[in-house]
């Protein structure tokens, strides 16, 4: 069967990916807003981004008020700055949180109404320019038709999709996640496994999906703990860039399931990182959707050197969610009740959790059938 695969109009990838991408970006508009946060300029590579536009006589002004998981409150917020500066195109500079919010300003940019209006609807409207620069080697927004609004009304984590969210240009330079601490580097890097796992088992896998699935997979299982151990280590971060925009490439043509269904939820109730509430959850619902997909789970036991070829379908999966495990074991990822989230209130809200990861549609992507009820009992599993 034909299967259409999106990729961003344009990649720049590899230290040094800035100062090649100056000229392309300084010629995607008159003036661009910077959308970033706090921290990005404290660090200077807020400035780094500046001093490219600078170069190539390209107006800008920036807009910092990203100040955790994008809500509709911060769109609003970026969609007025974007206007009352009289920009024309948007550059996307920091974690997921700036590049969804970039994406969710850009469709509001020329259309007068809310981005909760696309709440289950694909997203088509005319969109400037976006230029999607990540700072952490984990999300993959660089590279998906995708971006997660939480609905603050709603306290609901829309999943917004539309090939107009796609960037024009997506600058993957290594030297922007060298300031990324442990906890983030280990919480963003755990996204990345997770957008690359559940591509690559989900029911719409392809095969160009597949390559860059698997290709992410043996890069973050060799790369993600000398990054989490030594900020410092050069090679590890760039293996680590190149694995994050694989797993946004994979995802973006293959769809996630389980666990990021029944993370977002988590995220918008209580406010745990998304790359974290990912890495909470893959123990319990990597159990759930093995016998779905034995075959698949084993080819990543066996590409990540947790298996042998001797080993059965079957233990080989089952070798690949033990060294998963382990991996989280090592990047210090806290269980909810260590993350100091309540049982009861938890427990309490299982049934809304439940129903909007139902909703998302992400859960049915998994190669095993699954009811509401199951994801109430998986919820239920983390304690």
């Amino acid at each position: 069967m034909a299967r259409e695969f999106i990729v961003p109009g344009q990649i720049v990838n590899g230290s040094g990916a800035l100062n090649l991408a100056a000229q392309t970006l300084g010629a995607m508009g008159k003036k661009a807003l910077i959308v970033t946060d706090e921290m990005m300029i404290k660090l200077g590579n807020c400035a780094k981004v500046e001093e490219a536009l600078k170069g190539q006589g390209t107006a800008y002004a920036v807009f910092s008020g990203i100040t955790g998981e994008p809500t509709d409150k911060m769109v609003e917020a970026g969609l007025r700055a974007y206007r009352e500066n009289g920009c024309d195109f948007l550059v996307g500079l920091g974690g997921g949180s700036a590049l969804d919010t970039m994406k969710a300003v850009g469709v509001l940019a020329r259309y007068e109404g809310k981005i909760s209006d696309f709440m289950g609807k694909v997203i088509d409207v005319p969109m400037p320019s976006m230029a999607a620069i990540p700072t952490t080697a984990g999300t993959g927004s660089e590279a998906t038709q995708f971006t997660i609004i939480t609905d603050t009304a709603k306290d609901v984590k829309m999943l917004l999709k539309g090939k107009c969210l796609m960037p024009k240009l997506a600058v993957i330079d290594p030297q922007f996640t060298m300031t990324a601490p442990a906890g983030i580097t280990a919480s963003t890097g755990l996204d990345a496994l997770c957008h690359a796992v559940e591509a690559y088992t989900s029911r719409k896998a392809q095969t160009m999906s597949d390559v860059f699935a698997l290709s992410a997979v043996k890069r973050i299982f060799a790369s993600l703990p000398a990054a989490f151990h030594n900020g410092s280590n050069e090679e590890a971060r760039v293996e680590m860039s190149v694995a994050a925009l694989e797993a946004g490439i994979a995802f973006n043509n293959a769809s996630v399931t389980l666990i990021h269904g029944m993370s977002r939820p988590i995220g918008a109730l209580f406010h745990v990182p998304h790359g974290l509430s990912n890495a909470m959850l893959m123990k319990v619902c990597l159990t759930f959707a093995l016998p779905g997909a034995y075959d698949r789970f084993a080819v990543l036991g066996r590409a990540v050197g947790a298996a042998a070829g001797e080993d059965t379908d079957q233990a080989a999966a089952k070798k690949f969610l033990a060294a998963l495990t382990a991996l989280t074991a090592e990047l210090e990822t806290p269980t909810p009740a260590e993350y100091g989230i309540g049982r009861e209130e938890f427990f309490r809200v299982i049934p809304k959790m439940a129903q909007d990861a139902m909703d998302s549609g992400s859960p049915q992507n998994t190669r095993r059938e699954m009811t509401q009820a199951d994801v109430e009992e998986l919820y239920r599993h983390l304690w």
